[in-house]
């Protein structure tokens, strides 16, 4: 299907650009004096950097944002910026963002039903991107990224969630939230939404804090194993999430320990004889969302429906136990406000006793 088309912005850009003369050029400087004093009464300017350290800076909140996905969308919501956001790729499918957003989300602009083409990217009319992978190129190599002058031409501030976009190039295993929680307070600056960003970290904290209290007294070694079957990466050869990703984070501070916690990167293709040599005693089968419960709940039993018949994976104890998780991908893989809920929903399987 071809993305909507994104006519209500184009149209709006348009009628801006039609001020002339001297009145518009007032209105113009107007407009700059009151953006510019403005931003100094509500922190700005701020200054983020890329996954390379270099900075961006803001010297006021930006009033037209388009996201990679529906994870930089929905994290965009929380922080009460939503309204700013005039266009997305990836769009979320039904089910997948908080019934409070549901409405406003199937409302923005779908740009590109999975990777956000170039020319309208560029094109998009927004001053900030926020991109939570490295490069377009990362997700199935679909699209090409703009550069960073084609960005700076089209007047377009190129930012990221580093605790996904950057975790290839982390210099150490990723146990905790911290990474995303920074991504949080970071959004939370640019946008203007500080305060907004230190109630959700806060609140995450709360949470992550009260599994980590309750597992205290579990040994490291008496936690159970822990496998992230990405269905949807294909059944061929299973994708491990490394230590790096955010999801060794969120199993981490679950209370279980990764069976690829000893693979440094992100991800990285294994063999099922690596799977059937750590036989994992929990496995979650994370299915990427179809659009619909309906839909997630039958690629679920689909995946399980694989690691019953598949002649590796059948004698595993996890399999035979029927040991298993229906966490889907994105809850797991990409981080956001509910990374801690995702944290606490592992615990309780896990720890049924102490977490409740």
């Amino acid at each position: 299907m071809r993305p909507r088309a994104w006519c209500g912005v184009l149209a709006a850009v348009a009628l801006s650009a039609t001020a002339c003369g001297v009145g518009g050029e007032a209105k113009k400087a107007d407009d700059a004096g009151a953006g510019a004093a403005a931003g100094a009464k509500a922190g700005f300017p701020v200054s983020v950097s890329d996954c390379m350290g270099a900075k961006t800076t803001f010297d006021a909140a930006p009033r037209r944002i388009v996201t990679s996905n529906a994870a930089g969308l929905e994290l965009l919501m929380w922080l009460g910026a939503g309204d700013k956001v005039v266009g997305t790729g990836f769009p979320p499918g039904k089910g997948a963002l908080p019934g409070e957003y549901a409405e406003a989300g199937a409302r923005v602009p779908v740009l590109g039903k999975t990777v956000i083409p170039k020319e309208k990217l560029l094109g998009s009319g927004a001053q900030v991107y926020v991109d939570s992978f490295s490069s377009m190129k990362n997700m199935g190599k679909m699209g090409d990224a703009p550069t960073a002058g084609e960005f700076e031409a089209a007047g377009i501030k190129h930012v990221f969630l580093k605790s996904t976009a950057c975790a290839a190039m982390s210099k150490s295993a990723r146990t905790d939230l911290s990474g995303v929680e920074a991504d949080i307070e970071e959004l939370g600056k640019v946008t203007g939404t500080s305060r907004r960003a230190t109630e959700l970290v806060e609140g995450m904290r709360k949470k992550t804090g009260e599994v980590r209290e309750a597992l205290k007294d579990v040994p490291e070694d008496k936690r159970p194993t822990y496998f992230l079957f990405d269905f949807d990466a294909g059944t061929k050869q299973p994708m491990a999430v490394c230590n790096r990703q955010v999801a060794n984070a969120v199993i981490t501070q679950a209370g279980a320990r990764n069976v690829f916690a000893d693979c440094d990167g992100d991800f990285k293709p294994v063999g099922w004889e690596d799977v059937v040599d750590k036989n994992p005693q929990w496995i979650q089968l994370a299915v990427r969302n179809r659009g619909s419960q309906e839909a997630n709940d039958k690629a679920f039993d689909e995946a399980a429906a694989f690691l019953k018949s598949f002649p590796a994976t059948a004698g595993l104890d996890a399999v035979k136990e029927g040991r298993f998780l229906r966490i889907g991908s994105e809850r797991t893989t990409i981080g956001g406000v509910r990374s801690a809920d995702t944290v606490r929903e592992i615990a309780h399987t896990l720890h049924p006793d102490r977490v409740k």
